[in-house]
């Protein structure tokens, strides 16, 4: 959450960066609520003080043997009991919505981000890789076709199990999946990365605590029994990123300026309902509701977070380089990033496999595999990160940032369109080969039970 010391002192500020990123709080609610809690606070720590000032009077009374004087102060005594449970639980009960208002306003952007409504003014940094694109076919397949052309993806499978949004990898599809896994941990691990393996299932608090909550709890999936009761004792949701369970691995801990910058990647299936995208991308796998991802995570000190955003940047982009994918890299703009970023960079693969108005000259479309974002110390306050610059100072909070490092399946598509060959056949990136046992080309697999046969043959 953004510091409420900071909301009091630069209300303005504050107002016209939500106003930037297009978001409605009531600011000024806020603050009225922030002040009458700090003076509720006060007026309980008035009468508590009277209360011990009164306490130390009957002592003295008792002693000079004054009863009367004695009975009256035992009586002011117990009216200002009352006074404090009543005024401590008003307290307690602004305080607590206080923190629930404070957990809906989001980051404040950084000075540096551009301008913008929506996706439409997000800036474009820069491209890489298409100096020097390989031959494509005339007509390039789109990889849902060349999918089931191959049989190395099953849509209608993964519905029948599961539902839509769901698929099944198949043979060379889900070697190549490893693959990618495998090869992705393999470049960060160089980088300095060091590997975890987190819980899948999260908590609502450390959902909380790198904001997807209370904001995007439709986009999550709940486990527990068919009633309430049962989600009350469970508490548990799908991870939708490692970026919760990793960062959240540290909540109310205190690292040591030693230990930064710490730097984890971990692998994780994702889970996300993807509420409000119902009716878009029904074919194929580039909006799904599972999928696999390597995250790198980064808990730094402040004054090196934006340094650390460029490196980290640079760190997702060598998977692409790696695999020579022609992508491009983009700053969003105030409007388009995401509740707890400060600052953001999309990475976009290029796939050329649908003719869609927003690709490159040479057609295709772009498609996000990667944000890298830097979350100051938002996510911090939220989960209680921070460290000790040195032994004897106080405890400060660090900044987090994270990246996708990548994202499948949107990779898988890219490497089915850029890499796929006249034949109809895939070739395999080099950087893979070593991770499928020198495979050079996906030539696809015969298909199995009655729905390979013609309609003349299952007659």
């Amino acid at each position: 959450m953004i510091d409420r010391t900071y909301l009091r002192e630069h209300p303005d500020e504050v107002r016209d960066a939500l106003e930037n990123r297009g978001t409605d709080v009531d600011l000024d609610e806020l603050l009225d609520l922030d002040e009458r809690w700090r003076g509720l606070k006060a007026r309980g720590d008035e009468l508590r003080h009277e209360r011990n000032q009164i306490t130390e009077r009957i002592g003295k009374l008792v002693a000079e043997g004054k009863d009367d004087e004695r009975e009256e102060a035992i009586d002011r005594s117990k009216e200002l009991k009352s006074e404090i449970e009543e005024i401590e639980t008003e307290a307690a009960d602004c305080k607590d919505e206080l923190d629930r208002r404070m957990l809906e306003v989001p980051q404040i952007p950084h000075e540096s981000v551009p301008l913008g409504v929506d996706e439409r003014h997000n800036v474009e940094d820069r491209r890489w890789g298409f100096d020097d694109l390989r031959d494509l076919p005339d007509a390039v397949t789109p990889h849902y076709d060349l999918g089931e052309e191959l049989d190395v993806i099953d849509e209608g499978r993964g519905a029948k199990t599961t539902g839509a949004g769901f698929y099944f990898l198949k043979g060379d599809g889900a070697r190549l999946e490893h693959a990618l896994i495998q090869f992705m941990m393999d470049v960060h691990r160089e980088q300095g990365y060091v590997d975890l393996f987190p819980p899948v299932p999260v908590k609502s608090e450390a959902m909380r605590g790198t904001g997807q909550f209370p904001k995007f709890t439709d986009d999550a999936y709940r486990l527990g029994g068919s009633n309430e009761e049962d989600y009350e004792d469970d508490d548990l949701w799908l991870c939708p990123t490692a970026e919760v369970p990793v960062t959240n691995m540290y909540a109310d801990d205190i690292l040591l300026t030693d230990d930064l910058p710490l730097k984890h990647q971990a692998y994780t299936p994702n889970f996300r309902r993807e509420a409000g995208e119902h009716g878009t991308e029904t074919r194929g796998i580039v909006r799904v509701h599972q999928f696999n991802k390597v995250e790198l995570v980064n808990f730094v000190e402040p004054e090196e977070s934006y340094d650390r955003l460029e490196g980290l940047l640079d760190e997702a982009e060598e998977v692409l380089r790696q695999l020579d994918l022609p992508y491009r890299i983009l700053e969003l703009c105030t409007g388009d990033l995401t509740f707890a970023s400060a600052k953001t960079y999309d990475i976009e693969v290029w796939a050329p496999g649908d003719d869609m108005e927003d690709g490159p000259e040479e057609g295709g479309r772009w498609l996000e595999v990667s944000s890298a974002s830097n979350f100051e110390d938002f996510q911090a306050r939220r989960a209680g990160l921070r460290y000790r610059p040195e032994r004897h100072e106080s405890a400060e909070y660090l900044h987090t940032l994270n990246a996708s490092g990548l994202a499948l399946p949107r990779v898988m598509v890219a490497i089915l369109e850029y890499y796929q060959n006249e034949d109809g056949t895939v070739t395999i990136p080099e950087a893979l080969r070593p991770y499928m046992d020198g495979q050079e080309v996906i030539e696809g697999h015969e298909k199995v039970g009655e729905a390979a046969l013609g309609a003349g043959d299952r007659e």
